[in-house]
């Protein structure tokens, strides 16, 4: 007990330093001391504060296609989180064909590419270099910054802060002690607050308690669900309504940040889940994490195998053709309408004179 005490006083220390030098770096920016590059369209950031999943990719996938939808021409920048190239910039996907897979580029970005189909993709560790490398071979009109809350140096024109509202006790502490890539007080920079993961107002109210004790964002936070879509066949693409699971015995598996809630939603769909493997977050898979997958359905008698899609673009090559393994899709709604995103996303104020 007391060296469980004295390493929670050690990680609390050193969170001391790590949160100053965390609003000095924002400070430096804030007040020009440290130039961010500025690119030829408006861009708009998709980030959080803790370390950790909290539904940034689906939320980013949604913003493209809504963009698209109006007929904007969208490029996506991404960091390329554990991808196995080096490439400064690398060109996921041109708009119309994805040009490399999903361990070259990153589970994400492929992941984001493939739903996305229209949008240019693009991954590399300075997003501003690869800003202005992909606007120097196409056309865009919104770029898109996916986990970028702390890249400060690439100008953003509408910065969304994604918050996980299904475990407040990740809020309350910086890196080492908690969970917090800077102080809450950073919420401030938002220009919209989006609660994910709330499923009851309780945990809405508690977040939004605690954003505003924090010193941070002030306004009125959004509330975005990720609600079951569809299910997708791994190996083929085929899409099946959900209600195509119902009564199902399953083995699921993911390598996702929270996968408590994956596999809540597996089990709202009325799967019988009889067993369940995780792997880390973005788990690079091999032939011996099937296997370990498939004897767990042989010993429990399940007839399926359930994935997420991001797990479900790392694994389609290792599975057998005929191989029963089903990726769950979600879809992102939000709790405003479409005249906010249009508020949002398109001020009177912005024109392309301003950015040419």
């Amino acid at each position: 007990m007391e060296s469980m005490a004295l390493l929670r006083w050690s990680f609390g220390w050193i969170s001391v330093p790590y949160g100053w030098v965390a609003r000095l770096r924002a400070a430096l920016y804030e007040t020009g001391w440290l130039r961010a590059t500025k690119l030829p369209c408006p861009v708009v950031s998709v980030g959080n504060l803790t370390l950790g999943g909290s539904g940034k990719t689906p939320v980013t996938i949604f913003l493209a296609q809504w963009l698209m939808a109006r007929g904007r021409r969208v490029a996506v920048l991404s960091r390329g989180y554990r991808r196995s190239s080096s490439t400064p910039c690398l060109l996921v996907s041109d708009g119309r064909d994805i040009l490399v897979g999903p361990v070259e580029s990153g589970d994400e970005p492929y992941l984001i590419a493939s739903r996305c189909r229209g949008a240019v993709v693009a991954v590399g560790p300075d997003r501003a270099q690869v800003g202005r490398w992909v606007l120097e071979r196409f056309q865009v009109d919104y770029a898109i910054l996916d986990d970028g809350y702390q890249h400060l140096r690439l100008h953003r024109d509408v910065d969304l802060l994604l918050v996980d509202a299904s475990d407040v006790e990740r809020l309350r502490h910086v890196f080492p002690r908690g969970q917090l890539r800077e102080p809450l007080s950073a919420a401030r920079r938002a220009s919209a607050v989006l609660l994910t993961r709330a499923d009851s107002d309780a945990a809405l109210e508690r977040t939004i308690a605690l954003l505003r004790s924090g010193g941070g964002f002030r306004g009125d936070p959004i509330r975005v669900t990720l609600k079951p879509a569809a299910w997708i066949r791994v190996q083929s693409g085929e899409e099946k309504p959900l209600r195509h699971s119902a009564g199902t015995s399953a083995v699921i598996f993911s390598g996702i940040a929270n996968p408590d809630s994956f596999r809540r939603a597996v089990e709202s769909l009325e799967v019988k889940v009889r067993d369940e493997i995780r792997f880390r977050d973005h788990h690079r898979y091999r032939q011996e994490d099937l296997r370990r997958v498939r004897d767990a359905a042989a010993r429990v008698g399940a007839a399926t195998l359930v994935t997420t899609e991001k797990d479900a673009v790392k694994v389609a090559s290792l599975l057998e053709p005929n191989e029963l393994c089903w990726a769950l899709r979600l879809e992102t709604v939000l709790s405003a309408d479409d005249l906010w995103l249009e508020r949002l996303l398109f001020p009177p104020c912005r024109s392309s004179a301003h950015y040419s």
